[in-house]
């Protein structure tokens, strides 16, 4: 697919899942360690690509969800995307990541918090860049 550039983010990663990444703004700048439950050091003050993954995917698809409520005439009073991005084993011997997306809305029936929720995640591009590879789950919840 191609598309229109509108923006491009750019980040260094040295020393994979043990090193460091950060953003060429400066704004991101993390140290990363294997979490002990993987077999890693898991280093104190440290995070993870899943961490990473989680905040940018929440923050993408809660911006399509409030761009497809404005375009359904919708209007939530609040809400909040809570993602939790779990990576394991993949069946093909690799690994693989899965996502459980609990999406709080408030101020709207369950029948319309839905709504926007399914719209916004057909519509977000992280929701699309990851359809077919790994597992999203959508738990909406009203408020």
């Amino acid at each position: 697919m191609a598309i229109e550039t509108l923006f491009t983010a750019h980040a260094t990663s040295t020393g994979g899942r043990n090193g460091h990444s950060e953003a060429d703004d400066g704004l991101i700048s993390v140290d990363l360690s294997v979490p002990k439950a993987m077999g890693g050091p898991g280093k104190p003050n440290t995070t993870t690509p899943e961490h990473l993954f989680a905040a940018g995917y929440a923050a993408c698809l809660g911006g399509a969800i409030d761009f497809q409520a404005h375009q359904l005439k919708l209007k939530p009073s609040s809400l909040t995307v809570k993602p939790a991005v779990s990576i394991g084993k993949a069946d093909d011997g690799g690994f693989g990541l899965a996502v459980a997306m609990d999406v709080e809305v408030g101020g709207l029936s369950e029948e319309d918090a839905k709504k926007i929720v399914e719209a916004g995640h057909a519509f977000c591009p992280y929701s699309k860049a990851v359809k077919g590879n790994v597992d999203v789950t959508l738990n909406v919840k009203t408020v």
